[in-house]
């Protein structure tokens, strides 16, 4: 046997061994590994590579690609659920693929009869291509139906130059998704999505990362240049892509990610509170009301996001579903809801196990999970979300009955 028919025999076993794996059991195996280098990837700020080398070695990057185009054709609770596995392992690993996820959506539900994006999708399951998201720009605060820079169009090709002050893991994407303005004399709202590989865009780092948590996303600004065929712009203006894709799997996914750190404070706060009644008899420790607190606040976590998630199942394939006001109020205020509630649990385990949840050493310590469930609040303001939410919401209606 040669050399390549060695590493073909290799392949082929990796192949049949992964076959009988549910969706599941592959986002456990990769959370292992996370969990493993969760803390050194916390303490570097580095990229979980291990976590992700797994992942590609798993095709969990291309669960969600149909299986026309290599993929598992993973739905909205799949992903979801890889979401929260994930999120209970390494909070950077899972918002990391939460936000790869809304941007392989973004391609599959809009990308359809485009030979690019077609392309693209088949990267992505063929490949494990990871895709980041360019969305926050200059001075917008998060403001992502506003753009100031905009595409220039030259013929077949187009051009893009953006102050883009976070692209989250820009440097070791394969591809990345961002919105400009339409064209230099469109208004900062009429906007369109670009998908792009690698050798379509150059990036210049203009920012760091030392923050708090999330340190492993490496979030870092950049000046991303744009040159590249015009069939890298979706044919679909973006308000449309926002409201039936981006805000959806975004919200959902995160929320999923924070509800996974959540459940990994829960998990310790409990084993906490056992270790201490063994240790006295059977008598519980003075803080065991907040594990029941963090117990109940999780489960109202978890019950909100599978109510969204139902919700946005049933309105998937129906345009007109995905831009009634109900939902759309919904959708957008999960990610508020789901962030507060994450926070509250995580608080409330740590508050169970005292000073050996608030120490940074010992088998029960929480200090990573408050630090990185701390951004959810902050990522996309909660404040800029219930500003801009209360026209709608006002103009809802109030539910007749408990299950309207």
């Amino acid at each position: 046997m040669n050399v390549r028919e060695a590493v073909l025999t290799v392949d082929e076993t990796q192949a049949s061994l992964l076959e009988g794996l549910s969706l599941i059991e592959r986002a456990a195996r990769t959370a292992t590994v996370a969990a493993a280098d969760a803390d050194g990837v916390d303490r570097d700020a580095r990229f979980p590579h291990k976590a992700f080398d797994i992942a590609r070695e798993q095709k969990l990057l291309g669960v969600m690609i149909p299986v026309e185009f290599g993929g598992f054709g993973a739905s909205i609770y799949d992903v979801t659920d890889i979401c929260y596995t994930l999120g209970r392992a390494c909070a950077s690993t899972a918002m990391i693929y939460a936000m790869h996820t809304t941007k392989v959506a973004c391609v599959i539900r809009h990308g359809h009869g485009i030979p690019w994006m077609e392309t693209m999708m088949r990267r992505v399951a063929r490949d494990q291509w990871l895709l980041a998201s360019s969305t926050t720009e200059g001075q917008n605060g998060g403001n992502i139906r506003a753009s100031a820079a905009a595409v220039d169009h030259a013929g077949d090709t187009v051009s893009l130059v953006r102050d883009a002050t976070v692209i989250s893991y820009g440097a070791q994407a394969d591809g990345l998704v961002t919105i400009a303005r339409r064209a230099t004399e469109a208004a900062a709202s009429d906007q369109v999505l670009l998908a792009l590989a690698k050798d379509d865009y150059s990036l210049k780092q203009t920012q760091g990362w030392e923050t708090l948590g999330m340190r492993g996303t490496c979030s870092t600004g950049f000046e991303l240049k744009v040159d590249c065929s015009a069939d890298r712009v979706f044919p679909e203006a973006y308000d449309k892509i926002h409201a039936q894709t981006m805000t959806p799997f975004a919200h959902l996914c995160w929320s999923s990610a924070w509800a996974g750190i959540a459940a990994a404070s829960v998990t310790r706060a409990q084993a906490f509170v056992r270790k201490a009644a063994r240790g006295s008899s059977g008598q519980m420790p003075p803080a065991a009301a907040h594990f029941t607190a963090a117990k109940m606040s999780l489960a109202k976590l978890r019950a909100l996001i599978s109510a969204n998630l139902d919700a946005f199942a049933r309105a998937e394939h129906d345009e007109r579903a995905l831009g009634s006001l109900d939902f759309q109020s919904s959708i957008t205020l999960l990610k508020v809801q789901a962030s507060e509630l994450a926070v509250e649990t995580v608080m409330h385990a740590m508050r169970t196990a005292g000073l050996s949840g608030y120490r940074n050493d010992g088998e029960f310590t929480m200090g990573r999970h408050l630090r990185d469930v701390l951004s959810s609040p902050i990522m996309i303001n909660n404040d800029r979300i219930l500003a801009n939410a209360a026209t709608s919401t006002l103009m809802s209606g109030i539910p007749a009955s408990l299950r309207d």
